[in-house]
């Protein structure tokens, strides 16, 4: 019955516009990959970090599992659709290599559409073909997958930069990550146990400490990290929870700090509506409360995202190549991202 589960939802991702690698791994195309190839604008990681949109993978080594089922997540989770199966552990373990190279193959089929659009130029395309950069980050928890490090390391030896982004409830895997991605992120909307079991409400005891413990693990890393607070309007937008975020981010210290809008898209549209996501204005209002409380500065802003970028640093760390001949999306209206999303699939 749980195999005939996991098909069933296998079934559905693929009709949703994800390509299914292996057992437990899933490409998706972003929107950002369709616009900056079309239209040569280019999302918030270009501008903030560097990373060229038409040449990131999206991908996610554990597609359907993880130990918390969050409201605002885009994952399918047991029950949106009158499905059920154990999310707490892959069946089988993947090796990573040929996790990489079918994941590679998998976004070459997707950009291969592209090959001959009026609006695409033949050299945009022929970068796009050969991705530089992987967002370990489209669906799940990627820590549980078991040779995660092995992953990252595939992912460079091809050149390719990675960014890692994770809840943190897996401090244990975090913690012997070698090598470690070229960014780290710690995904952060509640901001004490409370909070934690009503929005994020894990499946498993003592998640909420792992959490803790995976914050004071950031300071260890020598790469870039990041906590990303996703604002849900209605949930997280209050003084106090703005006062428990701020006390997180200043026990994990990292590199960056990325308040971002939620977005009411994927299965998350079971749990939340469209009132749940806030205005840019709104980011950008508690973003600069937020770097009042922490002493960091405001350094950049995307409001085609609503995403307002914080540090301790005078600038960002630009770890990619940057994109060619054209902007970041900085100019795009406000809830372009979103419209976007539902968009492209």
């Amino acid at each position: 019955m749980k195999a005939d589960a996991i098909a069933q939802i296998m079934d559905r991702l693929r009709k949703a516009g994800y390509h299914i690698v292996g057992t437990h791994s899933a490409v998706k195309k972003c929107h950002w990959t369709h616009v900056a190839l079309t239209q040569r604008r280019f999302c918030y990681k270009c501008k903030f970090y560097g990373i060229a949109s038409h040449r990131c993978l999206q991908m996610t080594p554990a597609v359907i599992w993880c130990w918390l089922r969050c409201l605002h997540c885009w994952r399918a989770e047991p029950g949106d659709l009158g499905v059920q199966w154990d999310d707490t552990g892959l069946p089988v373990v993947d090796d990573p290599e040929f996790i990489v190279e079918k994941t590679i193959e998998e976004q070459r089929k997707i950009i291969s559409g592209y090959k001959g659009h009026p609006k695409v130029s033949p050299e945009m395309f022929e970068e796009a073909m050969n991705p530089k950069h992987v967002a370990i980050s489209l669906s799940g928890e990627p820590t549980l997958y078991p040779l995660l490090s092995d992953l990252i390391e595939e992912y460079h030896k091809r050149g390719m930069t990675t960014f890692l982004v994770t809840h943190g409830v897996r401090p244990d895997v975090l913690a012997e990550l070698n090598p470690e991605p070229t960014q780290l992120y710690l995904s952060l909307e509640a901001w004490d146990e409370k909070s934690f079991k009503e929005f994020n409400r894990p499946i498993l005891p003592g998640l909420w400490n792992a959490v803790l413990t995976s914050l004071d693990l950031l300071p260890s890393f020598s790469s870039p990290t990041v906590i990303r607070v996703t604002l849900v309007k209605g949930f997280n937008d209050k003084p106090e929870a703005l006062k428990g975020l701020a006390k997180l981010i200043e026990r994990g210290y990292p590199t960056y700090v990325e308040v971002k809008a939620y977005m009411n898209v994927g299965y998350s549209r079971y749990r939340l509506t469209k009132e749940n996501m806030p205005r840019h204005n709104e980011v950008r209002e508690f973003a600069e409360k937020l770097a009042e409380e922490i002493g960091y500065k405001v350094l950049d802003e995307q409001r085609s995202s609503r995403v307002v970028l914080l540090s301790r640093l005078d600038k960002p760390i630009r770890v990619g190549e940057g994109c060619p001949g054209g902007n970041a999306g900085e100019d795009l209206p406000e809830g372009e991202e979103y419209r976007m999303s539902e968009k492209i699939k």
